[in-house]
């Protein structure tokens, strides 16, 4: 029976973004269906008011020609530019760009979690959280964190080998405006409780103004993932005033826990694909704690799945 030629991508960050565009260039039909209420990920913005904070990851690095090659021609279109020397590179104006700008022109569903996934007479079909069906699909991409996939697949009745072999650290990040003056544009001081400090405004096509981000060291932050957003704030602004020799005065501070922040335990395979079922997952688990292993390993497993559909396998 010829396969159809449709795939559901679950997860709109860069692996899921690159899997789709991959995808549509090779004349498949995709839906990507994402829980967040923006594409992006851990390539995130968050906005409150007028200000604004890139509060996952702050730049991203090409290690390979393929991601040098996107990255050229993201700067060429003004998607991206260069922060803080040449090696670092950031969306424009914000670290979701880049994402946006692979989904641009595709189907894409936020603010839709996917409980289930099911095969019913050889194609697949989507349970979201509000009773919401989705399908026939040919091919199903999951391209969450590790442990969700595990957990998806586990609760659908399914498995991809070594899932669960992948492990993640924690981190706690804070976004942080404040009055006065303050130069300079990113520290790593990698000493509990702070692992980085990030200027937005230092960031090109950003507003002005003193908005810090400010992430925790991986131990630092799983000691105290479960403490009051409140303590965390506080703890962290106060240690961010000692690396930064300042006084700061908050005007606005919030603080998001992510629990699936940097890989720590890669597979070292490009993707994982089980073509009897039409089934695979992708993402910087699979590679290395990069953006550039989450654009690598979503192209390669798209190019799998475009081999089986289109009969090329």
């Amino acid at each position: 029976m010829k396969k159809r030629r449709t795939v559901a991508i679950l997860g709109a960050g860069m692996a899921g973004a690159t899997a789709a565009r991959t995808l549509a260039d090779a004349g498949l039909t995709v839906q990507v269906f994402d829980k967040g209420r923006a594409v992006g990920g851990r390539m995130a913005t968050r906005r409150s008011a007028s200000l604004q904070f890139d509060h996952g990851a702050q730049f991203m690095r090409a290690h390979g020609s393929a991601f040098a090659a996107r990255l050229a021609a993201w700067e060429k279109r003004g998607i991206v530019a260069p922060w803080v020397g040449s090696e670092r590179w950031v969306g424009v104006p914000d670290m979701t760009a880049p994402v946006g700008d692979l989904l641009a022109g595709l189907s894409v569903r936020s603010a839709t979690t996917i409980m289930r996934i099911r095969r019913d007479d050889g194609a697949w079909y989507l349970d979201d959280a509000g009773g919401g069906v989705h399908g026939p699909f040919g091919a199903v991409a999951v391209t969450f964190p590790a442990p969700q996939i595990a957990a998806l697949l586990d609760g659908s009745g399914y498995a991809l080998a070594d899932v669960g072999r992948a492990s993640y650290a924690p981190c706690w990040s804070v976004m942080l405006a404040a009055e006065g003056g303050l130069t300079g544009g990113l520290i790593e001081p990698r000493e509990d409780p702070v692992g980085l400090i990030a200027s937005d405004a230092s960031k090109p096509g950003r507003p002005e103004g003193v908005r810090l981000t400010i992430h925790a060291t991986a131990g630092w932050s799983r000691r105290h993932l479960e403490e009051p957003r409140e303590t965390i704030i506080a703890s962290l602004i106060e240690a961010a005033a000692r690396q930064l020799r300042v006084s700061l005065r908050p005007t606005h501070a919030e603080a998001h826990r992510w629990r699936y922040a940097q890989v720590e335990t890669a597979l070292d395979v490009a993707s994982l694909y089980d073509p009897a079922l039409g089934l695979g997952a992708a993402g910087d688990w699979c590679l290395g704690a990069r953006i550039e292993a989450a654009y690598d390993s979503g192209a390669a497993l798209a190019r799998t799945i475009a081999a089986d559909l289109n009969g090329d396998a």
